[in-house]
């Protein structure tokens, strides 16, 4: 069975570290890593990963011009009957072959993005697709119900890919995250970070600046989070992080040299602001993480620059892109 995980750019080699546990990878592209995988609901495990498709076809020539839609149609138009194998992945089961259709029919959506200058628009993508499918509704000028069946089509380079989601959902909104604050961390990044950290189920994890606790939700070990705002406490508490407790991150009520692992998205003051001492001065945070940490501990961070005070030493700097704007996660040691 073939299948991709669409991913955060720049964090397709961490995706491709968690695809290898249940499959091989067979190729990484732009935001895309390919892989062959029993059809089980494994797939749907993937914590670092956008999302998780079935590839249906791949067609090749596209070029930059509108004449190059039609070979998108006619891909669309020999895809395979995926439905069983969808099932089978854990995804909405595939209708009995006697059950009568749905007076109002299916509905079909399909979401394209390409790499580079074309002289044509995603929408021109999708609806060039959606014309050989059934019951596509255009994206153009409407808004779709909810979809029976999920398509994603990307294009880069010459190359066009058309892929069925196998989930009934995006697999990047998970179901514990009832609640967000402002800055809030998109899960599977946060989960790519607990990844690049190495955190286990035995390791002991703090994060001093939690806001909706997603970085501590999406690793393993024993947890707590920390937060300035009680209103970020309280969402931390909703969604399912049950240790946490308001805190001044740069005065942590923490014992020294007693945690494996610091993970923290802190405030970049852009959407969340910062609160306590770090007001004042935002290098507390990170003289406070490095009291707290082991010797052999470590903090994994995401900032907008990988700059860090002479109290961490940086090991390893991954650099992405989230929402058009260049981020970094850092990966750093007690100096």
């Amino acid at each position: 069975m073939r299948l991709l995980a669409r991913t955060v750019r720049g964090i397709e080699h961490l995706v491709a570290a968690e695809v290898a546990g249940i499959g091989r990878v067979d190729r990484i592209r732009h935001r895309e890593v390919w892989f062959t995988a029993p059809p089980t609901p494994a797939v749907l495990d993937l914590r670092t990963a956008d999302d998780v498709f079935l590839i249906g076809a791949v067609c090749r020539g596209i070029g930059r011009t509108r004449a190059d839609l039609a070979r998108v149609t006619r891909a669309a138009a020999r895809l395979p009957d995926l439905a069983a194998v969808r099932a089978r992945c854990g995804g909405p089961p595939a209708p009995p072959c006697d059950s009568p259709p749905a007076t109002a029919g299916p509905v079909t959506e399909v979401v394209a993005s390409f790499v580079g200058r074309r002289n044509f628009s995603r929408y021109d993508l999708e609806d060039a697709a959606g014309a050989a499918l059934p019951g596509y509704v255009s994206r153009r000028r409407s808004r779709v119900p909810a979809a029976a069946s999920s398509w994603r089509l990307t294009v880069a380079g010459d190359e066009a890919v058309l892929a069925l989601r196998v989930g009934g959902r995006p697999l990047h909104r998970r179901p514990y995250r009832t609640r967000s604050v402002p800055g809030s961390l998109h899960p599977p990044l946060a989960a790519a970070l607990a990844r690049l950290a190495g955190v286990t189920p035995a390791m002991t994890v703090v994060d001093p600046c939690c806001g909706a606790g997603t970085l501590l939700l999406e690793s393993p070990g024993c947890r707590f989070g920390l937060d300035e705002s009680r209103a970020a406490v309280a969402c931390a508490r909703a969604n399912g992080l049950a240790a946490a407790a308001v805190a001044d991150a740069g005065r942590l009520p923490v014992a020294s040299a007693s945690l494996d692992r610091v993970l923290v998205n802190p405030p970049w003051d852009r959407q969340a602001t910062s609160l306590g001492s770090l007001a004042a001065e935002p290098a507390r945070l990170w003289h406070s993480v490095r009291r707290i940490l082991r010797p052999d501990g470590l903090v994994a961070a995401v900032l907008a620059e990988p700059d860090l005070p002479r109290c961490l030493r940086i090991r390893t700097t991954v650099r992405i892109r989230v929402a058009g704007r260049p981020v970094h996660l850092v990966l750093a040691e007690p100096a």
